[in-house]
């Protein structure tokens, strides 16, 4: 009997391990995730994940003996330095997305006491690396390759020692030392780890203002740094609007004609409509727009792509029992451009886009009537346009199109739209529109794969992210089918489960005329937050995941560094704390509600709970300031001080609301007058103090 005890007790650990969702999911140089290594013996050695699989060790290890060191101290240094390429954090250490390195960012004297990393001596290892190194000579050294012509260095200089590229400590450390303001680690000689804080104790509630009644699903803050923004409904109508300082009791106002009127083109039923708006990351001097949406081809030839369902993926459209009905394909996902120019005299003073598209980027033909995502951004490090696409529809993807890497279903695709391909490489490389492949998207190179994958495993992705701080995090929202809404940590070639698991649980289809995929042919990455559905009691009696944004302003500093996501019926909205900062680990509650009492337009209320009816969360929103929205069906809601609802946030400082136009904002989205500077100063210095106690 108690052999049997002890054995339960061991399963139930075990499990519990498993359906932890929270597991740390650090990032590579190249966007992937570390992974378990398969080899041993290798040059670089870490215990559990590593960045370097055994040929980039190899290269490493062959990098180190050619730069012919006789120093055996100043060696051990630089093979650790060589190695910070394979550290599970190495996207952190070598700054991701800002100027490429070839050495991480060495721990000075400048990073404090209280950093990130929980090793010995980290504040002295770049001037360790100096003084055992500086007179070494060092052939082929990884520090001259990354910095010549930069920091006072004599360009194409061939010397081997530091002391003939340095003057001194100072400026070697300065040049290659030092931790971001926002607590990225780096690099003191041994693996990376991270010290946790303890669990963030929740906020005390969340404060909205409601300044709109309209209904959209798409935001997009204007790029010129204003206080305007971009609204769009499902119909297809895209307005411009201004949005009103917080506090200023001010409403959303609209410009008297839209922005773009696509409702001719744009099929809109339940899962059908105008789904995704986007600028071209240099709008403000080409004037290009984006937009994303489904149309029937019955109404027009405009609306006429290659089906989903073909051969290439074993898939017989005549085989096909459509859910509404329709021919297969009869519907189609679009993503088309547009511009302003010609409109204004700069794309800045634009107040309409020309209704006639400049060309057709993409077209696809839906099997199914659901399970379309539909959203695009541009990625703020790459400049590509990613696309989030659902696995199609069909219960339970029976076609298991998520899983098939010929497929471009159930998938978050990446574009280059900047390049114009020919008409024989579009029918070479078998694309789907008009644009070029990334040279390193996951399968660019790989013959019958689909070369516009990013990542995989999704049924239908319901609003993703790039955090405005650190844009190496990609954060998605996937809906589930029967038990679970997930949100995943986005990485290079990742593989998000569905449908192998419907979040952290094993999925059985209940009919796969498409194949199976078995759990150990791939390496799935679990969802960093979520929910169980039967955990969400809503009118609908079902559930449906709408993901959200980092919070950014120092409107609400409580919030400040935290995850929003919701449930599409409006009864629920969960805040995800990650800890320690950087290492992708989660943790999320849900977070009370309510509508300040001075809110510009009437909230109205539920009988049933007192709270807020927001009826249904389509989207969340993120202006210039990083104030977040909810779009809902009643309404556009914005985050507001805790204050203002009686709510506790230790962190606030009270002071009075200015009027309505008493603090004008430059196009830069900055205040100039000197009292709203002394506010945003100053709750930007409690950010920085209350961050520092922290993590002491």
């Amino acid at each position: 009997m108690g052999g049997g005890i002890r054995f339960i007790i061991l399963l139930f650990l075990v499990l519990l391990q498993f359906l932890d969702i929270s597991v740390a999911l650090p990032l590579c140089t190249d966007s992937r995730a570390p992974y378990a290594p398969n080899y041993r013996g290798a040059f670089c050695a870490y215990n559990e994940t590593t960045c370097c699989n055994y040929a980039k060790n190899m290269k490493l290890k062959q990098k180190f003996f050619s730069m012919n060191v006789s120093d055996t101290d100043c060696a051990s240094l630089l093979k650790s330095i060589l190695c910070a390429r394979c550290d599970p954090f190495s996207a952190e250490l070598f700054r991701i997305g800002s100027v490429p390195r070839e050495v991480p960012v060495l721990c000075n004297s400048t990073v404090s006491q209280d950093s990130t990393q929980s090793l010995q001596s980290t504040n002295d290892f770049c001037s360790k690396v100096w003084n055992t190194c500086q007179n070494v000579s060092i052939v082929n050294s990884p520090f001259s390759a990354a910095l010549q012509g930069r920091a006072g260095i004599p360009t194409n200089s061939s010397s081997t020692k530091l002391t003939n590229l340095w003057q001194s400590q100072s400026d070697f450390c300065d040049a290659l030392g030092g931790a971001s303001d926002d607590g990225m680690a780096c690099f003191a000689g041994e693996p990376v780890t991270l010290n946790s804080t303890g669990i963030p104790s929740p906020t005390n509630g969340m404060c909205l203002e409601k300044i709109g009644n309209g209904s959209y699903i798409n935001m997009v803050a204007h790029p010129d740094g204003s206080n305007r923004a971009l609204f769009s409904n499902q119909q297809g109508v895209i307005w411009l609007a201004t949005i009103p300082d917080e506090g200023s009791g001010g409403i959303l106002e609209l410009e008297t004609s839209p922005f773009l009127d696509l409702t001719d083109e744009v099929h809109f039923d339940t899962e059908f409509g105008l789904l995704g708006i986007a600028f071209h990351p240099k709008f403000m001097e080409n004037g290009r727009f984006f937009a994303s949406f489904s149309c029937d081809k019955a109404n027009g030839p405009n609306c006429d792509g290659r089906c989903a369902c073909n051969s290439d993926v074993n898939c017989d459209p005549a085989k096909l029992s459509p859910d509404s009905g329709a021919e297969p394909c009869r519907y189609q996902s679009v993503i088309a451009e547009f511009t302003v120019n010609g409109s204004a005299s700069q794309p800045s003073m634009a107040s309409r886009a020309n209704p006639s598209e400049v060309r057709r980027i993409f077209t696809m033909g839906l099997p199914f009537t659901a399970h379309h995502g539909g959203q695009i951004l541009f990625g703020p490090n790459d400049g590509y346009l990613y696309f989030m696409m659902g696995d199609g529809g069909g219960m339970a993807d029976p076609y298991n199109f998520s899983q098939n890497k010929r497929s471009l279903l159930g998938k978050i695709m990446r574009f280059d739209i900047d390049k114009t391909p020919s008409s024989d490489e579009v029918n070479d490389l078998d694309l789907w529109g008009n644009y070029s492949i990334p040279v390193d998207n996951p399968y660019a190179n790989v013959k019958g794969l689909a070369k516009e994958i990013w990542a995989m495993g999704f049924r239908n992705p319901w609003r993703c992210c790039f955090d405005s701080i650190r844009p190496s995090y990609f954060l998605c929202a996937d809906v589930g089918q029967d038990q679970y809404e997930e949100v995943n940590l986005i990485t290079k070639e990742g593989n998000y489960g569905w449908r192998v698991y419907e979040g952290p649980y094993l999925f059985s289809p209940s009919q796969s005329p498409g194949g199976n995929t078995t759990p150990s042919s791939i390496k799935a990455i679990f969802p960093v937050m979520g929910y169980n559905r039967s955990d969400v009691n809503t009118n609908e009696g079902s559930a449906s995941i709408t993901g959200g944004y980092f919070y950014r302003s120092t409107t609400d500093p409580c919030m400040y560094g935290k995850y929003l996501y919701a449930d599409l019926y409006g009864g629920a909205i969960w805040v995800g704390s990650e800890n320690p900062i950087n290492s992708g680990k989660f943790v999320s509650s849900r977070i009370s509600f309510n509508c300040a009492h001075d809110t510009p337009v009437n909230c109205s209320f539920s009988p049933e709970s007192s709270l807020p009816a927001l009826s249904y969360i389509f989207s969340f929103g993120e202006d210039n300031n990083k104030d977040v929205y909810l779009l809902t069906n009643s309404g556009v809601y914005r985050i507001v001080r805790a204050s203002r609802c009686n709510y506790t946030c230790a962190k606030e400082t009270t002071l009075p609301s200015p009027g309505p136009d008493s603090s004008p904002r430059s196009e830069a989205g900055f205040y100039r007058d000197p009292y709203s500077t002394f506010v945003m100063l100053t709750s930007l210095l409690c950010l920085v103090f209350i961050n520092y106690y922290a993590l002491l």
